[in-house]
């Protein structure tokens, strides 16, 4: 039986072709496009009712569009993250660094990420950084792998799957979760 894997995110997730690219896995893929964190976050229960063995989380470009500050993403992406563990207790975690877009946003993005590469092994999650084949040195997305400096292109997706399937491999081969061991007072 292959395990189940659920993409959460927005239009960059909901745009792969998961199932075709990754077919090795069960994929759902339960994106949305337009999502901002808010939207993920008020959509676990249907994640978490799915019971997957493993989530793929990327999501948060959106938010920049509103305006929201790197602290208000980041606490919703943490947000996600721990009801994730909490609920999914036996779910291994992918998170994806939120990609590059044009260059004025590289100093907040890079800012999320660092925060997202930081926080999520405290939830027992692994970190996907796509910045390494994704970004110029400026940390624009590089053009040879969108069309408009925020969508993916072909190339684009040919790129985050390179990434995502070691990572897949690597998550699958870790035990899921790790509990804390409770302190008992005496």
């Amino acid at each position: 039986m292959s395990q189940t894997v659920v993409f959460v995110g927005d239009g960059l997730t909901v745009a792969g072709r998961w199932n075709e690219w990754l077919p090795e896995y069960e994929v759902q893929n339960l994106a949305v496009s337009g999502y901002t964190t808010d939207e993920v976050v008020a959509s676990l229960p249907k994640v978490v009712a799915t019971a997957p063995d493993a989530v793929v989380l990327q999501v948060g470009t959106n938010d920049l569009g509103w305006r929201r500050s790197d602290e208000y993403i980041v606490r919703n992406l943490e947000t996600i993250i721990v009801e994730l563990r909490k609920h999914l207790p036996g779910a291994r975690i992918l998170v994806v660094s939120v990609p590059p877009r044009e260059r004025d946003y590289s100093h907040l993005l890079r800012s999320i990420n660092r925060h997202l590469r930081q926080f999520a092994p405290t939830q027992h999650a692994q970190f996907l950084d796509l910045w390494p084949s994704m970004a110029e040195p400026d940390g624009e997305l590089s053009i040879a792998l969108t069309t408009d400096r925020l969508h993916l292109s072909d190339e684009g997706y040919a790129a985050w799957t390179a990434e995502l399937k070691p990572a897949l491999e690597f998550l699958f081969q870790s035990p899921p979760s790790s509990t804390a061991i409770p302190i008992q007072h005496v």
